[in-house]
């Protein structure tokens, strides 16, 4: 691979993580909203589209692509840049940490949507608005993990 095709790389990793959080973000907002719709009511119906289409089209799809280019970039930065001993720095295990955490609360995400579909609340209003902006702090995190590629 040439160098500007590792930055063309990051620019779809980049362009791939801000869709998949933007509906991280997204989707328990929705969920607030959701949490108040009566069952079987004209609004739960309709939250329960929005819900599945972000989900589905925008959502799973950029978790797939952020996750494909993420592991192409780390074979690219360890062939040619760091070695695989990188992976094991502090930044890099932060992120790693941050995929996973990020990877876990999507499925939680989706548990949620199946549950909103079969007319349950299985959390409250509340909860989500408590819970929103974990992504975002997760977020953070990461992106200062591997811009100052800190160490403890």
């Amino acid at each position: 691979m040439h160098a500007n095709t590792h930055d063309v790389l990051m620019g779809f990793h980049i362009v791939a993580v801000m869709a998949w959080m933007a509906g991280q973000l997204y989707l328990p907002r929705l969920y607030v909203y959701h949490s108040k719709a009566a069952v079987g009511s004209e609004m739960d119906e309709t939250f329960k589209v929005m819900e599945l289409k972000l989900l589905r089209i925008i959502m799973n799809p950029a978790m797939v692509v952020a996750w494909l280019l993420g592991l192409a970039l780390i074979w690219w930065d360890a062939r040619n840049v760091y070695g695989w001993g990188f992976l094991l720095t502090p930044w890099m295990l932060t992120k790693l940490a941050g995929v996973i955490f990020m990877s876990g609360w999507h499925g939680f995400l989706s548990s949620a949507r199946r549950g909103f579909a079969a007319g349950r609340r299985d959390r409250s209003e509340r909860f989500w608005r408590m819970t929103n902006e974990l992504p975002f702090l997760v977020l953070i995190v990461m992106v200062l993990a591997i811009t100052a590629k800190f160490t403890f």
